[in-house]
């Protein structure tokens, strides 16, 4: 029987219960916390080595209004972060696959930051939708570009984290599948597809990564537009 492939994005659910809700804790229930100690283990101090370098990273081309973000910007990029690489593991689910989770992590935000823009500063949250120098004749064309890119940019933050994740799981079950096919009738081939498999593999854990720093990243662009 030929399965639907894309049947492992589908939000699995048991006696009626959501696993995403679940898939959407365990991350949090995985992070290791600080103890009273002087002195934390080795995991938990290169767990705060790398929040202290993102977070410095994050935040060195941004105004001191925008520091206040900082813990929201973190703790998104940490929790993105989390359900990408658990949806690596086998038998499990990775919520970021799905739009809909995404546009409620990207809409809320991106429209915070213009409003805070539109409030703090209205006339140069108003001048990005016209560059400086523009003929006349063009001003109308241009007012109407920039407001359809400045309203696009929530749904290629949702859309871009999907597409990616999507992708790469799709090859990992096509390799992986045309592994257990060829193993039993071409040796050698399969040998060279499971090679493949876990090449792949590493390129989706760097991407799990790259794509949960991006989408942060952008986020933290538009916020330095507006701040």
């Amino acid at each position: 029987m030929a399965l639907n492939l894309f049947d492992q994005f589908m939000s699995p659910t048991f006696l009626g219960i959501p696993l995403i809700a679940i898939a959407l804790t365990l991350p949090w229930i995985l992070v290791p916390s600080p103890s009273k100690r002087w002195q934390d283990n080795r995991l938990v101090t290169l767990q705060n080595w790398f929040i202290k370098s993102f977070t410095h990273q994050l935040l060195t081309p941004l105004n001191p209004g925008g520091h206040k973000w900082a813990l929201i910007l973190t703790s998104l990029m940490i929790f993105i972060l989390s359900l990408n690489m658990l949806g690596l593991l086998p038998y499990t689910f990775t919520p970021t696959t799905q739009l809909s989770l995404n546009m409620g992590f990207a809409v809320p935000l991106w429209l915070a930051t213009v409003i805070i823009g539109l409030r703090n500063q209205p006339t140069a949250a108003l001048g990005h939708l016209l560059p400086e120098g523009t003929p006349v004749p063009l001003i109308p064309i241009l007012i109407i570009i920039e407001t359809i890119s400045l309203f696009i940019r929530p749904l290629a933050l949702g859309v871009r984290l999907t597409a990616n994740l999507t992708a790469g799981h799709l090859l990992i079950q096509l390799i992986s599948t045309a592994t257990f096919v060829l193993l039993p009738i071409m040796t050698t081939t399969a040998i060279f597809t499971a090679i493949l498999l876990a090449l792949l593999t590493l390129l989706e854990v760097a991407v799990a990564m790259i794509q949960a720093y991006v989408f942060v990243l952008l986020l933290s662009l538009y916020l330095q537009e507006n701040v």
